[in-house]
């Protein structure tokens, strides 16, 4: 397990990491979450040793994180640090056998990844010359060249198509099926919500939510649709419900002290009653309310 411990990291007077700590679990796909100048980046950084820590520690396996460790986990930083003028093929296999691999299995491997992201016949091929999304893609293939123990992932989805964004969770789902703890940052709420087990939100260099996604959504509250087949108007002197929104006959509403029972029955004396559903709060919602 990857251990982020009471990470503190200043610049200047400006304290970008306030006391951060969080597990990144194996077998876990792990989401972290923030506003542009949250702590993120700076965080992940921390983690991989590119910028140094000013309070706390990084644990791996239960004992401090060293440079050896590190040599074992593949990261994909903010800034996309391969060469442009290169062939794609060349890196890869370059990259890999930094990591120890033979010749022919860093070419095999190398090959195999640009097969999965549509890049077979691309691998003789200058990176400048691919789109902005194939450059991703290869970014991605570098920081899984060489079968990390962990995965540290800024941005990754970032302008990726559809298609490449599913093949790319569909590999992130492997590594954590084999116990790589996997750690990736996005703005793309909907998506983290899709693919994540535990979830890390930060704003202003603090952890202000984390847990299981379920978790989280459980601690925004329990709301119900309510829809009717008449006017909703009586809701306004029903005790113990609060109107949160009305969109024609349907009704979002919390109930702040009555039960179910007490609103459908209230709810049939004055009509018919079409739908009475839980609703939980979607990750978009419960990031709000946590970083409002």
């Amino acid at each position: 397990m990857l251990e982020v411990a009471h990470l503190m990291r200043r610049f200047g007077d400006k304290v970008a990491v306030d006391d951060v700590s969080f597990p990144v679990l194996p077998g876990a796909l792990t989401g972290f979450v923030g506003g542009n100048g949250a702590g993120k980046t700076t965080t992940m950084r921390m983690i991989m040793g590119v910028l140094a820590i000013h309070g706390g520690e990084v644990r791996w396996q239960g004992r401090p994180v060293t440079v050896a460790d590190r040599r074992s986990f593949g990261y994909m930083p903010e800034e996309r640090g391969l060469y442009p003028k290169q062939p794609v093929l060349d890196q890869l296999v370059y990259l890999a056998r930094l990591r120890g691999q033979s010749v022919a299995g860093a070419k095999r491997h190398a090959a195999d990844l640009l097969d999965r992201f549509a890049l077979g016949d691309r691998g003789k091929d200058k990176l400048e010359s691919l789109s902005l999304g194939n450059q991703q893609r290869v970014q991605i293939a570098a920081a899984v060249i060489a079968e990390p123990d962990v995965l540290i992932l800024d941005e990754p989805f970032s302008g990726l198509d559809p298609v490449a964004v599913d093949s790319m969770a569909e590999l992130l789902r492997e590594y954590a099926a084999r116990d790589v703890p996997v750690l990736f940052s996005s703005h793309q709420l909907d998506l983290v919500e899709r693919l994540c087990d535990q979830l890390v939100i930060l704003a202003a260099g603090r952890v202000v939510g984390q847990g299981a996604v379920e978790e989280l959504r459980a601690t925004g509250g329990t709301r119900y649709r309510l829809v009717l087949g008449g006017d909703s108007g009586w809701l306004g002197e029903f005790a113990g419900a609060s109107v949160l929104e009305r969109n024609g006959s349907g009704v979002l509403l919390e109930l702040t002290g009555a039960t179910t029972d007490e609103l459908l029955t209230t709810a049939l004396a004055h009509g018919s009653v079409r739908e009475l559903a839980e609703v939980r709060p979607s990750l978009a919602e419960i990031y709000r309310e946590v970083t409002a």
